[in-house]
């Protein structure tokens, strides 16, 4: 056991599918650090549309923090990238409406996409991106950091319950209704979150 005191010192935050660091959810996490955590650094990248990009990317910026005291949370396709980020990096993860099947779910989306929050900027999501997805996939991996994972019963995008048996040992907040952004729900919970993650999922009784 170490006798030191550990707790968050850095935070990914992975942006979904057509999103970006501009995101509500993302932006909300950045201020309730900034006033709650300040000392935590926050990483917000634009993620390239290409996976095996963003792996690399990801990689990057992870190769460079404290191993011990890392976390990362992810938004829909950010979900299923902060997964594979946990399971390499065995670091504890937030997944909010996490994409289980991105490479099922994205055929239908491959060629010319724009950004959300950007519809001036557009991208060409390649039939090869889905590959590199399943690439990525570590559902069969079984966790080996603590995950916490925030899914809406009404997501209009993604299907709830695959969500939830994705994710059979995280801690789990099932919200009925609210929506994939989960646009009106996300602040209220964010004092939760941050909670879970400044102390590495950890119990209170540990710190």
């Amino acid at each position: 056991m170490h006798a030191e005191t550990t707790h968050l010192t850095h935070l990914l935050y992975l942006h979904g599918f057509r999103s970006s660091p501009q995101s509500a959810k993302a932006q909300q996490t950045r201020a309730w650090f900034a006033t709650n955590y300040p000392e935590v650094v926050v990483e917000i990248p634009a993620l390239p549309p290409s996976p095996h990009e963003a792996a690399q990317f990801m990689q990057a910026i992870l190769n460079n923090w404290p191993q011990r005291s890392l976390a990362v949370m992810g938004s829909s396709l950010g979900g299923y990238y902060a997964s594979w980020v946990s399971a390499q990096w065995h670091c504890p993860a937030v997944l909010l409406n996490p994409a289980v099947n991105p490479a099922r779910d994205l055929q239908a989306y491959i060629g010319e996409q724009t950004a959300w929050h950007n519809p001036e900027e557009a991208f060409y999501f390649k039939p090869e991106y889905i590959e590199q997805l399943r690439e990525l996939d570590c559902a069969n991996n079984a966790a080996t950091a603590p995950q916490l994972a925030l899914i809406a019963q009404g997501d209009e995008v993604l299907d709830w319950q695959e969500m939830v048996q994705r994710y059979p040992h995280a801690k789990r907040i099932v919200l009925e209704g609210s929506n994939h952004a989960l646009s009106d729900t996300f602040e209220s919970h964010l004092p939760e979150i941050a909670d879970f993650l400044y102390r590495l999922g950890q119990p209170a009784s540990a710190i």
